[in-house]
């Protein structure tokens, strides 16, 4: 649970994330609307209703369901393909929208597993659901990689393959960020109902479960499969193949490790709350990957 004294990191999470993500979707809706209104009313339209599904689900918060709605709209837009003169110039289904609803249906089938367990055991989640910042915290920084302004910054350095559409190739960072948000919510959800006594991932003492930075097994290859269907219905959604689909799961998957190391110590210490280390993780996951990116299309591998 965040200590009291470090609520200014979770309002500091969510004053990284919404303005630039409000600010992006405006400017992109806007040029949208100009040159192809139908693409900015999908867009805009879809965010909402998944917005107003999760509120109407009680997964969220009316302020977390604003900006849930507001990431998937800028990940939508930074994702999207038009193809002019076409019957469908543009498909939902082909944008960022599959596995950001991929991370929603795992999180949420995996909160309310076990959930009267959970409630004995006092690690359950809200029933009035997920606060803004702790969904900024676990999509943000998708939204803010996946960006066109970052995508072009990342193109522009020369560390990355060109491609006709950078924002498909690159999306792998994103990519990684949604499949980490996943698997920790996932693994830490199923491991407090079906992993047994976790351990510390730095010590492999057992521990309660709960505590910051414990890992089960069960708990482990959930968030580890959780990671790769989020990164498999990326991959397929974007047309990125198995390359896109093993950077982002690899990606995922280490920042996974990293929230757990993060949360055995800096957390357990009380220097960061929960929101900042999910930020933080899923910024190491999107980080991993460009490094994989940069290595295989400077070395090859």
């Amino acid at each position: 649970m965040a200590q009291p004294r470090l609520v200014w990191q979770s309002k500091l999470v969510l004053l990284l994330v919404l303005p630039m993500v409000a600010a992006s979707v405006v400017l992109q809706a806007h040029w949208w609307a100009v040159n192809s209104w139908p693409v900015a009313l999908w867009a805009t339209g879809l965010s909402l209703l998944f917005g107003l599904v999760v509120f109407q689900l009680r997964a969220a918060t009316a302020g977390a369901a604003f900006v849930g709605a507001a990431i998937t709209a800028s990940l939508i837009f930074s994702t999207l393909t038009y193809v002019p003169f076409e019957p469908f110039p543009y498909a939902p289904w082909h944008t960022a929208v599959v596995p950001v609803l991929a991370v929603f249906l795992l999180a949420f089938l995996a909160t309310r597993l076990g959930r009267a367990h959970k409630e004995r055991l006092g690690t359950a989640e809200e029933r009035r659901g997920r606060a803004a910042a702790q969904v900024a915290a676990n999509l943000g920084f998708a939204a803010l990689v996946s960006d066109g302004f970052a995508q072009s910054w990342l193109s522009a350095t020369g560390w990355f393959p060109a491609s006709p559409v950078a924002p498909n190739a690159l999306f792998a960072a994103g990519l990684a960020s949604l499949a980490e948000a996943a698997a920790d919510t996932v693994s830490s959800e199923v491991g407090q109902v079906l992993g047994g006594r976790p351990r510390m991932i730095t010590t492999l003492r057992a521990a309660e479960p709960g505590t910051d930075g414990a890992v089960s097994l069960a708990g482990t290859v959930a968030g580890v499969l959780a990671a790769g269907v989020v990164a498999d219905a990326g991959s397929l959604a974007l047309g990125g193949g198995a390359p896109m689909l093993i950077l982002a799961w690899a990606g995922g998957v280490f920042g996974f490790f990293f929230d757990s190391l993060l949360g055995a110590t800096v957390e357990r210490r009380g220097w960061l709350n929960n929101d900042m280390v999910n930020f933080l993780s899923t910024a190491s996951a999107a980080a991993f990957t460009l490094l994989l990116m940069a290595l295989r299309a400077r070395f090859g591998l």
